[in-house]
């Protein structure tokens, strides 16, 4: 897109990509961003004064429309009041009083005569009629009348009016010569001099007619003049030259059916504009005509199209859209100007602070604008992260050594603040280790850079290693092996290796050095390390093993952060007692004692059938008055400790045996019935007794009981075990145990 040109004139070669001017992408896009705000910011200006140009000339207009209805609403006003004093005029024509007081043909051809003449002259004046005392229609001067009747209201002794007051009618319709004619009739009193009634003069003009000899000389001929009635009923204004979709076009259409939005602003007021999406509108209401009986009131309203305004603005909009361009392409150019210089003054700056030699040692460097973006590496840095030299350019330093974005944060913050940093930082699952040293330096006032140091820690980091994984073994006189978390033997001492009779071959197995009775419970000695940190136990020789005497075992894990097994630590006493039952019996933890979470999933996952036929025990270890304070707690927990050895030892494998609380154990004893378990709890109380570790012990027991869970299970256990230490010389007791007994075959309990 854009052509790299080389401007630093110096005799010195560029030794980094900083010291050129290259467009990046972050540039490009930079760029793009600037001038795409600059056309969109001119497009939106540029449309609103255009906008606000063609509403400018809707109001000009309405304004100026509004006028013009104002003026041609006053001069209606005017012409209807001299429309009455006409209808006088005429009904004290001496002609008409002649043939009132003398009526002969000869007379009436006279008065047909002069009003003839009149409606061939006055163009709004359709005709005149005369009607006798009653009402009824004596002449006209056209047929078109004939079959018009006067308001009941009218007529003498039904109407307040009379003498010389003139009553102004509504507009109504008449068809004439095949058309609708919108008229106003206006009726004169004709009196005897005793003030009785002689008859009634009607004049009928158009409403039509008379807006046209007022609208040319006072209204525009080009824009529509609608007049319509109190109910919206167009009188005036049809046939329009091109009007609007919903805008009534016939005499006698209705405003409120085809517009009711602009009907209900004219209710709702008496003048106004009123602008939809595609044009303007002006109304002003007046009353044309009105008398102490009746109010009639009528509407003028015009309209002009918006596409109508903007060809009138089209001339201006061209010159608007151009001069919008012709900044738009100034904009544009003084933003690519603007963005060539700076990076010409950028490039020259950093030609100038950084040193010629930065790069020409075995050191690893790297250069990188003040956002950690790279802008110029050597190849011992490449080499030091594992990478080729030409994909480091312009990639972002966070992204290289694989930091999260809350430590890249941290680092900035550091940065920002020391202006330098030091740490190191794992690549390769941290089997690659760098030591990085970064200084924050300045360009100018507003420009910085960083200037990275590298140094390849890895081997220093392995040596660590191996010396921690040393210290982890012991130097003493106890033989002792470090394994990792399944076995697999990483180093041992002397003692360990005397031993064993390994002669330095450390490359095995620890759980098939020991044999099948480590290896048969390797899973829950995995699990008691994890939770307790420890396991113990016993093992005897066996065939083909490198030793001859019984061992004593005890295993220590080194967790990670996580929990998990990272190491594990053998030590192995050469001075164990010798097991008590066969040789193969494993040690004193072969069992484990389990959570009370891990007892109830058991329970929870055994058959209902098992659990009909079992038992479940209760055993209280803690002596009263013997372990009564806080410093007490350390040495019931000892306590607890060897009563569970010596119940593992002895404890079938089918039973399970759980932590209640500090002082309680809970055993499980699958098919067994109360006689069974009793013989069981006795036995277990002598064995303790032979160890000095029967004093205080209570035991409850209870059966299973149908659709029992293990809460309600030791609840009934814990009832027997509340009888056991309220009886005083028994330590056992029964509760909700089972009458009947079952037959478990050859199951060896003790």
């Amino acid at each position: 897109m854009f052509k790299r040109k080389n401007t630093i004139s110096s005799a010195i070669p560029l030794i980094a990509s900083v010291q050129d001017i290259h467009w990046s992408r972050t540039h490009i896009l930079s760029l793009a961003s600037q001038i795409i705000l600059l056309i969109i910011g001119l497009f939106i200006a540029t449309n609103m004064i255009i906008n606000m140009g063609e509403r400018r000339l809707q109001e000009d207009w309405a304004g100026q429309r509004y006028s013009e209805l104002q003026t041609v609403a006053s001069l209606a006003s005017d012409k209807m009041s001299f429309l009455q004093f006409r209808t006088q005029t005429f009904a004290n024509g001496e002609l008409l009083r002649q043939y009132l007081s003398s009526p002969s043909e000869e007379q009436k051809q006279k008065l047909f005569q002069s009003w003839d003449s009149l409606t061939k002259h006055i163009p709004e004046l359709l005709g005149l009629a005369l009607y006798d005392p009653q009402g009824k229609l004596k002449f006209a001067t056209s047929s078109n009348f004939e079959g018009l009747t006067l308001p009941p209201k009218l007529l003498k002794g039904r109407s307040a009016m009379g003498g010389g007051e003139i009553f102004s009618s509504d507009m109504a319709f008449i068809p004439i010569d095949g058309k609708l004619e919108p008229y106003i009739f206006q009726l004169a009193w004709l009196e005897n001099p005793d003030q009785s009634i002689n008859g009634y003069l009607v004049t009928y003009n158009s409403v039509t007619r008379l807006l046209d000899t007022i609208k040319p000389a006072f209204f525009n001929p080009n824009s529509p003049l609608l007049l319509l009635d109190h109910q919206s009923f167009l009188y005036a204004g049809a046939n329009q030259s091109n009007p609007l979709t919903n805008m009534p076009d016939t005499l006698g259409a209705s405003l409120k059916q085809t517009h009711p939005e602009l009907w209900q602003s004219m209710a709702m007021n008496n003048f106004g504009q009123y602008h939809s999406k595609n044009s303007t509108f002006v109304y002003l209401k007046v009353e044309l005509t009105g008398q102490n009986e009746t109010k009639r009131e009528y509407f003028f309203l015009s309209y002009i199209r918006h596409q109508d305004i903007a060809t009138r603005f089209e001339q201006w909009t061209i010159v608007l859209v151009i001069a919008s361009i012709f900044i738009a392409l100034l904009g544009v150019g003084l933003i690519v100007f603007r963005y060539r210089y700076l990076m010409e003054r950028k490039a020259r700056h950093n030609s100038i602070r950084l040193s010629n030699g930065l790069f020409n040692t075995e050191l690893s460097y790297a250069i990188t604008n003040d956002s950690g973006r790279i802008l110029g590496i050597n190849e011992s840095a490449a080499n030091s992260l594992h990478y080729q030299l030409k994909t480091l350019t312009d990639r972002s330093l966070q992204r290289v050594l694989n930091l999260t974005d809350d430590k890249f944060n941290e680092i900035t913050n550091i940065l920002y603040e020391k202006q330098c940093w030091s740490g190191c930082i794992g690549l390769d699952d941290d089997n690659h280790q760098i030591n990085i040293h970064i200084h924050r330096e300045s360009l100018s006032p507003s420009e910085h850079y960083w200037i990275v140091v590298f140094n390849d820690i890895s081997e220093l980091v392995a040596s660590r290693q191996l010396a921690f994984l040393n210290q982890l073994l012991s130097d003493g006189a106890i033989a002792a092996a470090l394994t990792d978390a399944q076995g697999k033997m990483i180093s041992c001492n002397h003692c360990f290796d005397g031993l064993m009779k390994l002669h330095g071959d450390h490359q095995l197995d620890i759980v098939a050095l020991l044999g099948h009775e480590i290896s048969n419970v390797w899973g829950n000695i995995l699990t008691q390390v994890t939770l307790q940190g420890e396991w113990q136990g016993q093992v005897s020789p066996f065939e083909e093993s490198r030793f001859n005497k019984n061992l004593k075992v005890t295993i220590n894990g080194h967790l990670s952060l996580e929990g998990d097994i990272e190491y594990l630590i053998f030590t192995v006493e050469t001075n164990a007692p010798a097991p008590m039952h066969s040789p193969e019996i494993m040690s004193s933890k072969s069992n484990m004692v389990m959570r009370m979470v891990d007892l109830e999933n058991h329970f929870n996952n055994t058959s209902e059938n098992i659990k009909f036929s079992s038992s479940l025990m209760v055993m209280d270890i803690n002596p009263e008055g013997i372990f009564n304070n806080m410093g007490d707690i350390s040495q019931l927990e000892k306590r607890q400790q060897d009563i569970e050895t010596q119940l593992l030892i002895d404890l079938p494998p089918s039973y399970q045996l759980a932590h209640l609380q500090l002082g309680k154990l809970v055993l499980f004893l699958p098919k067994t019935d109360a006689t069974h378990t009793h013989l069981f709890a006795i036995k277990t109380l002598q064995n303790l007794a032979s160890h000095q570790l029967d004093e205080g012990i209570n035991i409850g027991i209870a059966g299973y009981l149908e659709k029992q869970s293990l809460e309600q299970y030791l609840a009934n256990a814990d009832v027997a075990l509340k009888r056991a230490k309220q009886s005083g010389d028994q330590n056992i007791c029964q509760a909700f145990t089972r009458t009947s007994t079952f037959d478990f075959g050859n199951t060896s309990m003790y």
